[in-house]
């Protein structure tokens, strides 16, 4: 009896060892998706930066700045689509799409909780070089949304055992804003822990390289734009916001060298090797360069850079077949191209040389529209253009005279460096060429007194052509899109035309005759299940997306 009883004990001991075995087995197999799986903090970063620009999720669904991008060009008429009449070219939006959700998607998803593991894992091993560099994508991701959306969800936002989320003020996001970029300087200051430069390299590739510099220069630049977006609030002076841009920017990027580009390997043809704007992914074949910069920068504009043919047009735009430049109005699409080989069409991005066809090949490509990119996040340029805007409203136009020179001096240098790539023959900027421009009056007075917040803010507008769509943006509704430079009496964005209301109503009908401050939250999450939260703030009215934000009111 005493060996069965022994023989059964054993039995069952095995037959548990045998079951929890199994059950180990079986849960590494197939762990659980809904908790939080545990790998090493490298491992998320590559998807991680993939969400500054298009960020692909399994389902197929993309997100990122490039995303928007495509749309809101549209809106500060950067180009336009070729079909007229379409609704973003007409600065209009409907409940119902996913159109212009794609910062709200990588904030909320693509980073998300990614980005609250490498800090909660990060800070369990000491890895500050990690924890750091999530902060900072946390803080650009905070800006990012709260421009593009006002409310939006901060202090509930990664709750998983929610299904409504309340929203919270800008104000509230601006201040979360910096106090995550301040803790993301520390962090990326420490030298203690178990640092990890190499591997750090390798998981951020395609972004900074593991610099840790640049790293830290990217989070000064955020918190530089986070005190130039407020220019044209009054408290901008009471505050000293100008002085804070200022002393940011100076702690940013000053060469082209601490530029932060995003690239991509083109490795094959999958989507997620390619740039979103590259001809690969074939995202913008139907889109053409807007008539606003073809004058801008052929010196059609009449109240600024007038007469002057800008060299880097050959870099960043597409000439057409009598070799000018020309560009669509937005809302009229290429009705003002009749026919269909009309010699003042312009090219696509991708340089077909059949300009109504929507396709190109990455060999013909100029600028940010190749497979592989580089794709400007921030630059020393538009530092040196937030100093220069910053110390114009500051009263001092001797300093706002020197950063604006130096700003265009940069975007030259740029082009020539990092975009020097199937340019025309007999068009490639040299040092005389760059010299004879920066040397005309009608860019650079010789007299400071005479600088405008025009000439800023237009060369600006051309510095940032293509990638800097959603600061842009910024910019153009700070300004009201037609506010007066007191300094001229002409509009700061001179020859700017909004879609006309009569005779043809060219605003979409749900706009209410306004124009478009922000975007909708993502329609396939919040309008699916936040309805309480969206009627509260006003996002369930139609014309929604024309309420000002915060940063651009008085």
């Amino acid at each position: 009896m005493q060996h069965k009883l022994l023989r059964s004990v054993f039995f069952c001991g095995v037959l548990g060892l045998f079951l929890a075995s199994c059950t180990k087995k079986i849960d590494d197999a197939y762990q659980n998706p809904n908790a939080p799986v545990r790998v090493p903090v490298q491992t998320l970063l590559p998807g991680i930066i993939g969400g500054f620009t298009a960020y692909n999720s399994a389902a197929g669904t993309n997100f990122g700045l490039q995303i928007d991008d495509i749309l809101l060009g549209r809106y500060i008429q950067y180009w336009g689509s070729t079909t007229a009449g379409e609704n973003y070219g007409e600065m209009g939006g409907t409940i119902g799409s996913d159109n212009t959700g794609g910062i709200w998607g990588a904030v909320y998803f693509g980073h998300g909780q990614n980005v609250n593991r490498m800090i909660e894992w990060g800070t369990e091993e000491q890895r500050w070089d990690y924890v750091g560099v999530a902060q900072a994508v946390r803080a650009w991701g905070w800006l990012e949304l709260t421009n593009q959306y006002g409310d939006a969800i901060l202090k509930e936002a990664f709750r998983t055992d929610q299904s409504q989320f309340k929203y919270d003020t800008q104000p509230e996001f601006y201040d979360s804003c910096r106090a995550v970029a301040f803790r993301a300087l520390a962090n990326l200051s420490r030298t203690d822990g178990n640092l990890d430069p190499s591997g750090l390299a390798d998981a951020d590739a395609f972004f900074n390289k593991g610099d840790l510099n640049k790293w830290k220069k990217f989070v000064y630049g955020i918190l530089a734009r986070s005190y130039i977006d407020l220019s044209s609030k009054n408290i901008f002076q009471q505050e000293h916001y100008a002085d804070s841009a200022i002393k940011y920017a100076n702690l940013a990027m000053t060469t082209n060298a601490d530029n932060i580009l995003a690239s991509f390997s083109a490795a094959n043809t999958s989507n997620g090797f390619n740039s979103y704007f590259g001809p690969t992914r074939s995202n913008i074949g139907t889109i053409r360069q807007g008539a606003y910069i073809a004058n801008l920068m052929s010196g059609v504009n009449t109240g600024t850079f007038t007469g002057v043919q800008d060299p880097r047009r050959w870099y960043i735009l597409s000439e057409n077949l009598n070799k000018t430049f020309k560009g669509v109005t937005p809302w009229l699409g290429v009705t003002e191209f009749p026919g269909t080989n009309n010699a003042d069409y312009p090219k696509n991005f991708w340089r077909n040389p059949t300009p109504n066809l929507t396709t190109g090949t990455n060999d013909s490509t100029r600028y940010v529209y190749s497979n592989q990119g580089p794709w400007p996040i921030m630059t020393a340029s538009e530092m040196q253009f937030i100093i220069a805007e910053a110390q114009y409203h500051n009263g001092n136009k001797t300093a706002a005279l020197a950063a604006y020179s130096n700003a265009i001096s940069l975007n030259f240098d740029m082009l020539t460096t990092t975009y020097e790539k199937n340019i025309p023959a007999g068009r490639s900027i040299d040092a005389a060429t760059k010299l004879a421009y920066l040397s005309n009056p009608a860019v650079i007075t010789p007299v400071a007194a005479n600088l405008t917040l025009s000439q800023i803010m237009l060369q600006k507008y051309i510095a940032l052509y293509g990638w800097g769509t959603h600061q842009t943006w910024i910019d153009m509704r700070k300004y009201h899109y037609v506010d007066i430079d007191p300094s001229t009496g002409n509009q700061v964005y001179t020859d700017f035309v909004t879609p006309p209301t009569s005779p043809i109503n060219y605003l979409i009908s749900t706009n209410n005759g306004k124009l478009v401050y922000r975007c909708r939250p993502r329609f396939n999450s919040e309008y699916l299940y936040n309805i309480p939260e969206l009627t509260r703030i006003g996002a369930i009215n139609n014309d929604y997306n024309t309420y000002e934000c915060w940063f651009s009111k008085p």
